[in-house]
C-alpha cells in the first residue's frame, strides 16, 4: 500500500476513535466518574507519547534549537486559537456535565465547538503522517496513544453536547468530519514533508507536540479533575506508564 494512503488511513483510524467515544456516549449514559477516569488515563498516555516519541525523537533528528522553537510555537499558537474559540462558546467542549452552552445560550457556539474539536485533533494526526516520513511506518506507540486519548475525548464531549440539547445529526456529523479531517491532516503531513530535512521534520513535529501538550492541560485535565480530584495524578501516571511500556516493547 502506498505510504500516502497509509498516512490517510492511520489518521482516519485515530480520528475514528472520536466517533467510537461519541457512539458510546450517545447510546448509554456513562457515569461521570468513569468519563473522568478514562480522560485522566488518556492525558497520561499522551504526555508519555510526547516525551518519548515526539519531542525526544525530534531532538535527536534536528537538534535542540528547532525542537524547542517548534514546541513553543505550537503551544502559543494553540493557546491563542483556543482563547479565541473559548470566547465564542467552545471553552467547555470536552466537558461531560452541564458546562457546555446550548445554541440558545450562546449563538454560534456550535460552530465554535466544531472548530475547537478540529483544533484539538489536527496536531495529533499530523504527527502520524510525520512518523511515516521519518521511519517509513506509523509509530505504534503514538497511534495507540492518540487512539486511547481520542475515545474519552469523543465520549466526554458528546455527553456534554447531549446535555446541551444538540442533535444526533450535529454530533455525528461533527465527529465524522473530524475523523475525515484527521486522515487528511496525516496525509498532508506526509505529502508536504516527504522530502524535508531532518531539521524541518523536527520543527514541525515539535510544533504539533507543543499544541498537544497545551490541549491536554487546557481541555483534558480539567474534565478529569472535575470528578477524580486527588486521584487525577495517579490515574494519569498509570496512563503514562502504560504508554511507556508500549514505547519500550515496540522500540
Amino acid at each position: 500500500m502506498p505510504l500516502w494512503l497509509q498516512a490517510f488511513g492511520w489518521g482516519a483510524i485515530a480520528g475514528g476513535a472520536l466517533v467510537l467515544g461519541a457512539a458510546i456516549a450517545w447510546r448509554w449514559t456513562v457515569p461521570p466518574r468513569i468519563v473522568s477516569f478514562v480522560m485522566a488515563f488518556g492525558a497520561g498516555v499522551l504526555i508519555s507519547a510526547l516525551a518519548f516519541e515526539l519531542v525526544g525523537e525530534a531532538q535527536k533528528a534536528g537538534g535542540l534549537v528547532p525542537t524547542a522553537g517548534g514546541f513553543l510555537v505550537g503551544a502559543v499558537t494553540y493557546v491563542g486559537a483556543n482563547a479565541i474559540l473559548a470566547r465564542k462558546g467552545a471553552q467547555h467542549r470536552k466537558r461531560s456535565g452541564g458546562q457546555q452552552p446550548s445554541e440558545s445560550d450562546a449563538a454560534g457556539s456550535g460552530n465554535a465547538i466544531a472548530l475547537g474539536a478540529l483544533l484539538d485533533g489536527i496536531p495529533e494526526s499530523v504527527v502520524l503522517g510525520l512518523g511515516l516520513v521519518a521511519g517509513g511506518t506509523v509509530n505504534p506507540a503514538v497511534l495507540v496513544a492518540i487512539f486511547i486519548s481520542n475515545v474519552p475525548e469523543g465520549l466526554s464531549s458528546t455527553a456534554g453536547m447531549k446535555n446541551a440539547g444538540r442533535s444526533s445529526r450535529y454530533v455525528f456529523a461533527l465527529w465524522g468530519g473530524i475523523a475525515l479531517a484527521s486522515g487528511l491532516a496525516a496525509l498532508i503531513g506526509y505529502s508536504l514533508l516527504a522530502d524535508a530535512s531532518g531539521v524541518t521534520v523536527a520543527f514541525i513535529t515539535a510544533i504539533a507536540a507543543g499544541a498537544i501538550l497545551a490541549m491536554v492541560a487546557d481541555t483534558m485535565i480539567p474534565e478529569a479533575f472535575e470528578r477524580q480530584h486527588m486521584f487525577t495524578g495517579l490515574i494519569a501516571a498509570l496512563g503514562f506508564l502504560a504508554a511507556f511500556v508500549v514505547h519500550t516493547v515496540s522500540a
